[in-house]
């Protein structure tokens, strides 16, 4: 364990063995560090906050303030942190409110670029990359190995489905299919994340599959609900397809609804 004679780590933390602690960090009573974690300098990490093995965190870094939240009124809520994560510059994480559990909380192996927030009662799963200045609202349910683009925005209570790409600067105000690409100031789905699927070994027999499904679902004849009472037996079986019907079975509030790619760009 390594710690800087300018950090100051309270007492009643939890550190882990070969634990690295830089210049001018602070480290709250009720924090836990795995082993291996670094944090290089001017990070703050307070709350009931825990922190997975090797994780890096980058200065200026704030894990573990208050939700931004008027409802909250200082309840013991907590923030859990994974694995082998690298947490950036200045990125923002806020414990979660009695609300929702108490827990906001951040899969392993995820990459957080500079400037994210991730509010209270957020779950985010693992293998998630955030590019520069992604904004999560509160309660968000992100899957895994979700892509954003730099300075996306996700609505509150949205859930976007795992192995989606969110492009740049889009705006999520409803729920994103897994696998699917969102696009836009108010984001409509815009297609298919083609390669997030190949880099997880669909085949291409596979691919067609989930291109026909994603034409079914929401290019066919008639009304969205009437297409899924008719979804063609034939495609059900393929296991990304399962995934995204089971998505649409589950939601609770509306879906990024899918339009014409090319009608989009010739707008």
């Amino acid at each position: 364990m390594t710690i800087d004679s300018t950090a100051r780590v309270v007492s009643g933390a939890v550190i882990g063995s070969d634990v690295t602690i830089g210049p001018y960090c602070i480290v709250g009573p009720h924090v836990s560090l795995g082993n291996g974690c670094v944090l290089q300098s001017h990070v703050n990490i307070e709350g009931h906050t825990s922190v997975g093995s090797r994780t890096k965190i980058s200065p200026f870094v704030s894990l573990g303030g208050p939700p931004q939240s008027i409802k909250y009124a200082g309840q013991p809520t907590r923030l859990e942190i994974g694995s082998e994560c690298v947490i950036r510059e200045s990125v923002t994480m806020n414990i979660g409110t009695a609300e929702d559990g108490g827990l906001t909380k951040v899969g392993d192996r995820c990459f957080i670029m500079t400037g994210t927030h991730v509010a209270h009662d957020c779950k985010v799963g693992d293998d998630v990359v955030f590019a520069n200045n992604v904004l999560l609202g509160g309660h968000s349910i992100i899957g895994d190995r979700v892509t954003f683009g730099g300075g996306a925005a996700v609505r509150q209570f949205v859930r976007i489905g795992e192995g989606a790409m969110i492009v740049g600067l889009s705006g999520i105000r409803a729920d994103v299919i897994p696998f699917g690409m969102a696009h836009g100031p108010l984001a409509d789905l815009v297609g298919l994340n083609v390669v997030g699927l190949r880099r997880r070994g669909i085949d291409k027999a596979g691919l067609h599959r989930v291109r026909d499904a994603y034409q079914a679902i929401f290019f066919g004849e008639g009304t969205f609900k009437e297409r899924l009472a008719r979804f063609p037996e034939e495609l059900s079986s393929e296991p990304m397809v399962i995934k995204i019907l089971d998505f649409i079975k589950t939601a609770k509030r509306p879906l990024t609804m899918a339009v014409n790619r090319g009608e989009l760009e010739a707008s």
